[in-house]
């Protein structure tokens, strides 16, 4: 009888330890892909706003450095813009020129897929393009 009870015992310790591991082992990967492996995040640029209200909050700002504040950052944002608005044509040309390298190697079946869906991802980007402005000037960017 005393065996029988040890036995059982052992196997209830045994079960609890196992499951504990892979309690354990699957908080530890959780753990291990958010914070040492750096999962995948998408990173954004803060908005014009948020800049200004983090800014506002975080160093106390008053309301003349404020208006200082959001003066250097639309300027920043309109050099920036010039910086890279001579680069969307050439940006353009290499896509252009990549789907055609992209098309050369598809059978006329696959190029008409293929073609929908750079029609869908291009719509997308102007609906993107669209709102990325419309939120800019909402936020009295340039």
């Amino acid at each position: 009888m005393e065996t029988n009870k040890g036995r059982r015992e052992a196997a209830i310790l045994f079960f609890l330890v196992f499951l504990l591991g892979v309690l354990f082992g699957g908080v530890g990967d959780h753990v291990w892909n958010q914070r040492v492996a750096g999962e995948q995040h998408i990173v954004t640029n803060p908005t014009r706003n948020e800049i200004i209200t983090s800014c506002t909050h975080e160093l106390q700002l008053t309301p003349d450095q404020q208006k200082q504040l959001s003066a250097i950052i639309d300027d920043t944002m309109a050099q920036w813009k010039a910086l890279y608005s001579p680069l969307n044509g050439q940006r353009d040309a290499i896509r252009e020129e990549g789907r055609q390298r992209i098309r050369a190697i598809l059978n006329p079946a696959q190029q008409q897929k293929f073609n929908t869906f750079m029609r869908q991802i291009d719509e997308q980007r102007k609906k993107d393009a669209a709102a990325a402005a419309a939120t800019n000037s909402s936020q009295g960017g340039h």
